[in-house]
């Protein structure tokens, strides 16, 4: 009986994860409606392609976390496993297309007069992509140990949900006739909002096993401190050498 107990406990464990999965893909999908899925709907998106690919294959990673969540809910582990590649690839994907659409982004603002605007306001996609191959790299190291692995592979989902977050916040809280990249503090309401769902993890855990596991402390501490630093640090010359390094990339 005990034994049984604490299958179905496992597995409802493993299901939660699902659940969050199909929540960040939700996020992912949901908060990109108004600024681009309705706008590649009607014809009237007007981005670079880099900007589609970038999509593509960020979309594509929030399947690919749903998908291996459920692979492990099924008890498929070692097809979660020989996947494993696979998500390293996209991962390292994302990595890229970040970064370029990152100097697409300052090119098309320098355009207008709104460079330097740009340049601030890369810090939140540049450090986040940073702060997600780091959170995603200890998963990967901690392959073998599953409660650290899916506990920071949930971590490293929470920067990419903020693009999609902040972009419901933007529609809605957004002058009118406003163009060109917004302050960095614009991304405290999103980032409050995504952070909530660290509390949820935090919160099931302590229902599961009595208190939250330490990969919550301090990865949910690096994600909160990120999202301080890149406000306080985004108008400084350092970063914005930083920027400007990164934009000439590309020439």
């Amino acid at each position: 009986m005990v034994a049984t107990t604490m299958g179905a406990e496992r597995a409802e464990t493993r299901w939660f994860y699902v659940g969050m999965a199909a929540v960040f893909a939700v996020i992912a999908f949901g908060g990109f409606i108004p600024t681009y899925w309705s706008k590649l709907a009607t014809g009237t998106f007007g981005g670079a392609p880099i900007l589609h690919i970038h999509g593509l294959i960020f979309f594509t990673w929030t399947l690919f976390y749903l998908v291996q969540t459920s692979l492990v809910a099924l008890g498929r582990t070692y097809d979660h496993r020989n996947w494993g590649l696979a998500g390293i690839a996209l991962a390292t994907g994302m990595c890229f297309t970040v970064v370029l659409a990152a100097i697409n982004s300052i090119k098309v603002a320098e355009t207008i007069g709104m460079g330097d605007q740009a340049r601030q306001f890369s810090i939140v996609s540049l450090t986040g992509i940073v702060l997600f191959a780091g959170l995603f790299g200890t998963a990967i190291a901690n392959n073998t140990r599953a409660d650290v692995h899916k506990r920071l592979m949930l971590l490293s989902m929470i920067p990419l949900m903020e693009a999609a977050s902040a972009r419901v916040f933007m529609v809605l809280l957004a002058p009118p006739g406003a163009v060109g990249p917004p302050p960095v503090q614009v991304t405290i309401p999103p980032s409050i909002f995504v952070d909530l769902l660290i509390v949820v993890a935090m919160v099931y855990d302590w229902r599961t096993r009595g208190r939250p596991h330490p990969v919550y402390l301090w990865g949910g501490g690096a994600i909160v401190l990120h999202q301080i630093g890149a406000i306080a640090l985004a108008g400084t010359p350092g970063w914005m050498a930083v920027a400007t390094w990164v934009e000439s990339l590309t020439g």
